[in-house]
């Protein structure tokens, strides 16, 4: 399948808006937990998608049989791989968080050649390992001195955050199952639903001690962002990426989330940036253009659909 250009703009958008997301994350984390977080931000996308859903009459039916599809991407995408990357970056650093997830990617090939059996060329596997060198060299500075001091709770955080990998990867690839004719907002509804009831039993227990300062003015700002813009924007634009191009290289532009975050962290955090993040965002893009190479122009695109019709 030819990732259509389209798509491409749907994947590299999405995970811009995630990297962007731990600018504003940062800040409402100092008062909410992270399992409450997800909790809200879940509820506050579910609220705003149904009104799309409602306002561009969406037709809301699944047939019975695809169900399990859809459970699957909720507990697996929304539910498993969303809360093992919180609890993981808790145990670990974000800095290990960050390298361990961009092998996302890779894992994204491995899925997609045994679910939907794609073809690993070696510019795809040249590809995924000059961009996620890039991830490393502009992280992996950071990560020594934290690897000096590990112990048992840190191996145990980048163990879980393998899993939180694994797991976005198979829920990505899952989406390419999703039958055509099903509207993707309907179905990021139904996941992140399946996901919020998941989290329920969990967040009623933190959510008590944080409740009443949930309603300051910057912190509601914030849990709407995420929940609109970093949730339910993003989290369809991805699954509609994914729909649009192959899911081998089409995963390669979650590495867009790692590189914005850490340029945002300097631009609003004031974080510091060395030459090794301008080396390895050079090595990323040079990556990445590996595959936009295989990416039709949006002219031959239109073509290629009209000859389907």
């Amino acid at each position: 399948m030819k990732s259509h250009p389209v798509g491409v703009l749907f994947l590299a958008l999405a995970a811009s808006i995630w990297g962007g997301m731990y600018v504003v994350s940062k800040m409402v984390l100092r008062v909410v937990d992270p399992v409450s977080l997800v909790w809200l931000r879940y509820v506050v996308a579910v609220i705003f998608l149904v009104l799309a859903g409602i306002l561009t009459r969406q037709k809301w039916t699944i047939r019975w049989r695809d169900f399990p599809l859809v459970v699957s991407i909720g507990v697996i995408g929304y539910g498993v791989s969303i809360y093992t990357q919180f609890l993981g970056t808790k145990l670990s650093t974000a800095e290990t968080g960050a390298i361990i997830t961009s092998a996302t990617p890779a894992f994204m090939v491995m899925f997609s050649a045994i679910i939907l059996n794609e073809r690993i060329t070696r510019r795809r596997l040249l590809s995924i390992a000059t961009a996620t060198s890039g991830i490393i060299l502009i992280v992996g500075t950071h990560t020594q001195s934290h690897a000096a001091a590990a112990h048992a709770a840190y191996a145990r955080g980048a163990l879980i955050l393998v899993v939180a990998a694994l797991t976005w990867a198979l829920m990505s690839v899952l989406v390419k199952l999703v039958p055509k004719d099903y509207s993707l907002l309907v179905i990021t509804t139904y996941a992140i639903f399946v996901a919020t009831l998941l989290l329920t039993p969990m967040t009623l227990i933190h959510l008590g001690h944080t409740a009443k300062l949930i309603f300051h003015p910057g912190i509601l700002a914030g849990i709407f962002y995420l929940g609109v813009v970093s949730t339910a924007g993003a989290f369809f634009l991805w699954n509609k990426g994914l729909q649009l191009t192959d899911a081998g290289s089409g995963g390669l532009y979650f590495l867009f989330q790692p590189l914005v975050g850490t340029f945002l962290g300097w631009l609003v955090l004031g974080e510091t940036l060395n030459v090794a993040f301008w080396l390895g965002a050079a090595l990323v893009m040079f990556g990445l253009g590996l595959v936009v190479r295989d990416v039709p122009s949006p002219r031959s695109a239109a073509d290629d659909s009209a000859a389907a019709k």
